[in-house]
């Protein structure tokens, strides 16, 4: 994506000329985007088509970046009060009727910040969503806190975000940022991102990069040190805020948000798996928790992500879980829809899924759809991911719970026994990994692939044979995929539960018995896993915390965890409870 198509204007304020750029219907809510250090407004390539549909965009150059001129006299001519200038300029020119959404990254942020927390924006601005970039004051305050009261962890977070400030450092000594940027960084700087950051080339950076980042650096020395050691004491936002935070920005602590709530009453917090540069990394995302919340702020509702757990990592983002019908499934997409995501309910059972997808949307969802497929069916796999890629995007999470369960001695077990529960437990999920695995490598923004396997994929049983060797092959399937796609971003997790009270008892088929005799074994099991009272919400919750913490096997269930541990430091004594025979 490009801005190609924008309609371009130059604003004049404090004897500079700024280059805006606009997309979409200017009818529409106003949404302002302010791009961060060393950047120009084209560092919001990818995200600024992506919301021009449903609203009015808008991108400026900051004074001395892009297409923007430079003010006469450097030193001064960046200061906080300056930028606030260029801001309203910008929004009376285009939206002078109504208060825009604003939205920062970087130095872009923390310009915003300012923007949203002084008096003479207020009435101005609608909402303010911040990635990359704290508050100055803010900033100033959680350094004085941790200066006067110092505990060891205080001072540990202190040491921590200064030494990921060395490049605030080095941008305030005279005359070599500019050597530097006009020099060597400047010619290297786009294959840095790449390496590092794993920023896709494109029409990023651009040309302007030298003088942006020589221009730039004003930015900090006219702010940074005055800023710090004289906070505001009345930094407080005028309207809701959403956070934004990259877990693995290589500049900014999470911790420097700690205290974010005393500063911001109505805030919004989300968080994802990414480095700083997330305007281009992450666009899709970022796209879609801009429209959620300005969509929310428009309509006088608070924000899906303002309460629940886990809505800060999981709100917006689109979960895909197969077998969700009932049990571990249904569950599992329940969860995902009191986090704030978008849920895609599959299950071969149609009305299942349907009173799945609706349950979803009555617990928060944005959105939520059912979907009737039987996973072992390659060329219904193949439409379904072709329909959800164009109708909802691509998946972010990925369940494959689906499954049957099988129980019979090996010679009881007939190949069309063998074929029947691997085609689901196996292939269901080799299908579901290829498809939206695919669709998400290819997308290059990351994500995050659960199969649900079970203890019984390291506990050898001898009435388990067919079942057991289907979640085994799940089990190494997923570790193979965590090593083969780690390096694109996407976790892998296994959940290995024990006995969970689902309805996969009562629709387990028994081999080598007739019909009465399946029918008897199958109402026992069902009161035996009924008496055990393991939820599957449980399971649910570990499958989330799975996600959240990237955990490779994740075994629940106090007897999951118990054989998960026999099998790897007492194999013979697991080898002599495979043997026993139990009766049902």
């Amino acid at each position: 994506m490009t801005l190609e198509g924008a309609r371009e204007r130059r604003v004049r304020t404090g004897g500079v000329e700024l280059s805006v750029a606009e997309l979409g219907d200017p009818g529409r809510p106003t949404v302002v985007l302010v791009h961060g250090y060393p950047d120009s407004k084209e560092v919001w390539s990818e995200v600024a088509p992506r919301l021009a549909g449903r609203f009015h965009v808008v991108l400026y150059d900051v004074r001395g970046h892009g297409r923007s001129t430079a003010p006469s006299r450097l030193r001064g001519g960046f200061t906080l009060e300056k930028l606030t200038d260029d801001f309203l300029a910008v929004a009376d020119a285009v939206s002078p009727d109504r208060p825009v959404h604003l939205v920062g990254h970087d130095w872009g942020s923390v310009q915003s910040w300012e923007f949203v927390t002084v008096r003479r924006t207020e009435g101005r601005i609608a909402s303010f969503t911040s990635m990359s970039g704290p508050s100055l004051d803010h900033f100033g305050h959680w350094i004085k806190q941790r200066v006067r009261r110092p505990t060891p962890r205080r001072v540990a977070q202190l040491l921590g975000q200064g030494a990921r400030s060395w490049y605030v450092y080095l941008l305030h000594t005279p005359a070599l940022p500019e050597l530097a940027w006009r020099g060597p960084l400047g010619r290297r700087w786009a294959g840095l991102l790449e390496r590092l950051e794993k920023v896709p080339g494109g029409d990023y950076p651009t040309p302007s990069l030298p003088t942006d980042a020589a221009h730039g650096a004003w930015l900090y020395r006219d702010n940074v040190r005055s800023r710090l050691r004289h906070p505001r004491a009345d930094a407080y936002a005028h309207a809701p805020v959403q956070l934004i935070t990259p877990l693995e920005d290589a500049f900014l602590s999470e911790r420097l948000h700690d205290e974010l709530e005393r500063w911001v009453p109505q805030l919004t917090r989300r968080t994802l798996s990414a480095g700083h540069w997330i305007p281009r990394t992450r666009p899709d995302r970022i796209a879609s928790w801009i429209d959620d919340f300005v969509t929310s702020v428009e309509g006088g509702r608070s924000s899906p992500a303002a309460s629940g757990r886990h809505t800060d990592r999981f709100g917006g983002q689109l979960v895909l879980v197969t077998g969700a019908g009932s049990g571990i499934g249904r569950a599992t997409a329940l969860a995902f829809a009191e986090a704030g995501a978008r849920v895609v309910a599959v299950d071969r059972d149609a009305q299942r899924a349907a009173r799945t997808a609706e349950k979803a949307r009555l617990l928060g969802a944005p959105g939520a759809w059912a979907e009737q497929v039987d996973v072992s069916d390659e060329q219904a796999m193949d439409k379904l991911a072709e329909r959800v890629a164009t109708d909802y995007g691509v998946v972010d999470v990925l369940v494959n719970n689906a499954g049957i369960g099988l129980s019979g001695s090996f010679f009881d077990t007939t190949p069309e026994d063998w074929r029947k529960v691997l085609d689901v437990n196996l292939w269901g999920v080799l299908h579901s990994c290829r498809l939206f695995g695919k669709q998400m490598a290819e997308r290059g923004q990351g994500g995050h692939i659960v199969n649900v396997a079970s203890a019984a994929a390291y506990q050898p049983s001898r009435a388990l044979p067919a079942y057991s060797t289907s979640k085994a092959a799940v089990l190494m399937l997923s570790e193979c995929l965590r090593a083969e796609l780690a390096g694109r971003d996407i976790g892998v997790s296994a959940i290995c539960p024990g006995f969970v009270n689902t309805n996969i008892t009562s629709t387990a088929r028994f081999t080598g018995v007739d019909a009465e005799e399946e029918k008897r074994r199958q109402r026992r099991a069902a009161r035996l896993y009924g008496l055990r009272g393991y939820p599957p919400e449980k399971v649910a919750e570990a499958i989330l915390r799975a996600v959240v913490r990237n955990q490779p096997v994740v075994a629940v269930t106090p007897e999951a965890r118990a054989l998960r541990l026999m099998s790897r430091f007492a194999p013979g004594a697991r080898r002599a409870v495979a043997r026993w025979k139990l009766r049902l």
